[in-house]
């Protein structure tokens, strides 16, 4: 037994390699494991997302769809630094010797296609339908989040028993100390929460009654979270478009954010937008807001939530799309982009959603807004 004060031995850049092909081959289970240590959070729907209940007396998961321009964001400029960073003692002993974060052995061990250490948007406080933020970087998020699940997997490969109870860092097998430092995920104080958008798209053929939405599987060479996973589409880091004062002010806008990813993840477009860029001459962010403005497409904010496993903070938003207003703007979805393969026009019905939510390895976030979608069905179409 290692006695106390003694510094643990770090592991090789082989055996960090061995645990990071082990959580980009099995997000999804390890992902179930990691739900059975936070018995006391609340849960999106049916699903494991964590959620709070009792935020400023106001639930993370709204009780009705929020449209979102009525969702006002906030700005604190000089917030408390959060109490866990990724830098701490119980994060190192998680990384071969050279590495002071995360990022740093992964961006030297395993590489993702997409990786760069931008600017996002911290979120600080839910208190429906207002959201409170403040500033950090990409590399914040990943240095946490990443460091706990890749603990919680070199834990959970063969020949190391778990019982999975309690994130006391004590819940059977190994401890798991540096997951046991964050403490509730849901404090987001005392972590870097770094937010993304999942966006669920329907288009709704109001002639047909027909309902359907898109999927991406999400390559694990190609991404940095959520490798191995399917996930609703569109999803993107909340984050200014460009690395600039007057871009990361003008872009804490919710609905920038999608469009941007529509024209990423739906049509192809690369992410350099350039210093200035002017929203309002861009053909497609007019074309989606004025059939927003118009009732052609309708985007709704259902709730946040936080993955057990990486502590991912995830909006859940609802896009519905006219079905005629849907083919004019994406036109037959391609098969692949540059974060991994396209499945399109999935039915969205009961026994779908029931498999995709229960059965099909999806991340916690595009389980939870399916979930929540379908409840609203009534309130979205």
């Amino acid at each position: 037994m290692r006695s106390r004060g003694e510094v643990p031995m770090r592991p090789s850049g082989q055996e960090w390699a061995k645990v990071r092909r082990r959580l980009d081959g099995h997000r999804h289970e390890l992902a179930v494991a990691a739900d059975r240590l936070y018995p006391g959070p609340a849960r999106a729907g049916s699903t494991r997302l964590l959620t709070r209940d009792g935020w400023t007396a106001t639930p993370w998961t709204l009780s009705t769809p929020l449209d979102l321009r009525e969702v006002r964001l906030g700005w604190v400029e000089d917030a408390p630094a959060p109490t866990v960073t990724g830098r701490e003692p119980e994060a190192a002993a998680l990384l071969p010797e050279g590495a002071d974060a995360y990022p740093d052995a992964l961006g030297t061990l395993a590489r993702p296609r997409l990786f760069e250490d931008r600017t996002c948007y911290r979120l600080l406080d839910v208190a429906w339908p207002e959201l409170t933020f403040t500033r950090a970087r990409y590399f914040d998020g990943v240095s946490v989040g990443e460091a706990a699940a890749h603990e919680f997997a070199a834990r959970e490969l063969p020949g190391h028993e778990s019982d999975g109870h309690g994130f006391d860092g004590h819940g059977g097998g190994r401890p798991l100390p540096f997951r046991a430092l964050v403490g509730d995920p849901t404090d987001l104080r005392r972590r870097p929460a770094l937010c993304a958008i999942s966006t669920l798209t329907l288009r709704h053929d109001r002639r047909t009654g027909e309902t359907s939405f898109v999927l991406h599987w999400r390559d694990p060479a190609r991404v940095a979270h959520g490798g191995g996973l399917y996930q609703v589409m569109p999803v993107g880091v909340f984050q200014p478009a460009h690395e600039s004062a007057d871009a990361e002010k003008t872009d804490l806008d919710l609905w920038k954010c999608v469009v941007r990813e529509y024209a990423e993840e739906f049509l192809g477009r690369g992410e350099e937008y350039g210093d200035g860029f002017d929203y309002e001459s861009w053909p497609l962010y007019r074309l989606l807001t004025d059939a927003r403005e118009d009732g052609r497409v309708r985007s709704l904010a259902l709730g946040v939530g936080v993955d057990p496993l990486t502590f991912a903070t995830d909006f859940l938003t609802v896009t519905v799309l006219e079905a005629e207003t849907f083919d004019a703007v994406f036109g037959e979805i391609a098969a692949s982009n540059s974060e991994g393969r396209i499945v399109g026009r999935v039915p969205f019905d009961a026994e779908t959603v029931r498999r995709h939510v229960r059965d099909e390895p999806m991340q916690a976030a595009g389980a939870a807004v399916l979930d929540l979608a379908w409840r609203h069905r009534e309130d979205l179409l």
